[in-house]
């Protein structure tokens, strides 16, 4: 069974730093790959507190993680810094799944590529709500055929 690439690093609208950690180790001396999943729930509200969207001490729209996978092509590990890249792969009425990319500092090549899709829910009911027009907005910016009409241009 042949397997795609992992995407370049041109596929990502936002970026952010990790520094791994010594517990990142795991006894085969990589980073493990539940610190994979940290990371990627790091980066994302990571970006929705900068972006205004997430106020954690307003939230009456939250985002439940109800899917995460991974793809893993070369190890990380301790004292890497590690690149996350984030883009938006898919926005729903309610849910937007997030597409991020692990590169060790400098690399061209993603060490690890993962998906990570938020259902955004009314938090004392928690059932589903579309998402704000400003939320819309933003996390458009994130998407492939957003970055693709920046570079063309008006």
């Amino acid at each position: 069974m042949s397997r795609s690439p992992l995407r370049e690093r041109r596929s990502y609208r936002a970026w952010d730093d990790i520094r791994t950690r010594w517990l990142d180790n795991d006894i085969y001396g990589h980073v493990n790959n539940t610190a994979y999943y940290a990371w990627f729930d790091t980066v994302v509200n990571n970006w929705l507190i900068a972006s205004g969207l997430l106020a954690l001490d307003n939230r009456r729209l939250i985002g439940l993680v109800v899917q995460s996978s991974c793809r893993y092509a070369s190890a990380l590990s301790y004292p890497d810094t590690v690149e996350i890249g984030l883009a938006v792969e898919r926005l729903g009425n309610s849910s937007v799944t997030y597409r991020l990319g692990a590169f060790r500092r400098g690399d061209e090549a993603a060490s690890a590529e993962g998906f990570f899709t938020h259902a955004y829910v009314d938090e004392a009911t928690r059932r589903p709500v579309a998402l704000p027009e400003n939320w819309r907005a933003m996390l458009a910016s994130l998407t492939a055929e957003q970055a693709e009409a920046n570079r063309r241009g008006p």
